[in-house]
C-alpha cells in the first residue's frame, strides 16, 4: 500500500501551485497591476486636469475675445471708439485770390473739430496746443506732424466751404493765423503750427470776439499736404 504524504499532498509541491515553479513565486499579471496600478491611476489623473485646464484657459481667453469684439462694435456703432483714418490730400477750391467773404459768426468751441499739425522742428509742439485748445472746449481729433513750412509762417487754418465759420473762430484764438481754403465737405479745420508761431490768445479775449472776417494770405494758394 502507497503512503501518501501528509495533509493528503502528493510529489513536488510546486507542480501542484501553478503560482509556483520549481519553489519560486511566479510574478503574475494581477500582482503587477496591484503594484503599479495606483501609480498609473494618479498619473492618468494628473493627466486630465491638466487636460482640463487648458481647456477652462482657452474657453476664458475666447470668452474674452468675444467679449473685448462686442465692445469694439458698439464703440464703433455708438461713436466712442474711431479707427485711424488715412489722410487725404486736400486740393484748393477757388482761385489764388479767393478769400471767403464775411463777416462770419464766433461759433461755440465744443461745436468746432480741429486736427492740430506741427511742421517745426519743435517735438510734440501740436501736442501742446491742442492740449490748450480742447482746455478751451474745441473737439481735437487729430494730432501728428505736416511738412509744410513757410518761412516766417505763425500757423495755417485750413477749412471748406461749410467750415468758414468754424476757421474765424479758431483764428480768435490763434493770432497772425493765415486762412486757406480746401475742398473738404465737412466743418472740420486743420491747424498747422509754424516757425513763427508763439501762443494762444488770451481766452477772455478769443470769447469776447464778435463777427467778422477771416484773414487770409494774398498768395496762400496750397493747403497743407503730405502729412
Amino acid at each position: 500500500m502507497t503512503e501518501e504524504p501528509p495533509g493528503g499532498r502528493r510529489g513536488n509541491p510546486g507542480k501542484d501551485d501553478p503560482r509556483e515553479w520549481h519553489g519560486h513565486r511566479i510574478i503574475t499579471g494581477v500582482d503587477l497591476g496591484k503594484v503599479f496600478a495606483p501609480t498609473d491611476q494618479q498619473e492618468l489623473v494628473r493627466r486630465a486636469r491638466r487636460r482640463r485646464r487648458l481647456h477652462n484657459s482657452v474657453v476664458a481667453f475666447l470668452a474674452v475675445l468675444v467679449v473685448l469684439a462686442a465692445v469694439l462694435a458698439q464703440g464703433l456703432s455708438m461713436g466712442w471708439v474711431r479707427l485711424p483714418e488715412a489722410a487725404v490730400p486736400r486740393t484748393p477750391a477757388g482761385p489764388v485770390d479767393d478769400c471767403p467773404a464775411g463777416p462770419f459768426p464766433y461759433l461755440d468751441p465744443g461745436t468746432i473739430t480741429v486736427n492740430v499739425y506741427n511742421s517745426t522742428a519743435s517735438p510734440g509742439l501740436a501736442g501742446t496746443v491742442g492740449t490748450e485748445l480742447d482746455a478751451r472746449g474745441f473737439r481735437v481729433a487729430d494730432v501728428g506732424n505736416s511738412s509744410v513750412n513757410r518761412v516766417g509762417m505763425g500757423a495755417l487754418i485750413v477749412a471748406g466751404p461749410s467750415g468758414f465759420a468754424s476757421a474765424y473762430t479758431l483764428q480768435q484764438q490763434m493770432p497772425g493765423t493765415e486762412f486757406v481754403r480746401d475742398d473738404r465737405t465737412d466743418a472740420s479745420v486743420d491747424v498747422v503750427i509754424g516757425s513763427a508761431f508763439t501762443e494762444l490768445q488770451p481766452a477772455d479775449q478769443a470769447a469776447a470776439a464778435g463777427p467778422g472776417d477771416l484773414t487770409c494770405h494774398a498768395t496762400s494758394t496750397t493747403p497743407p499736404a503730405g502729412r
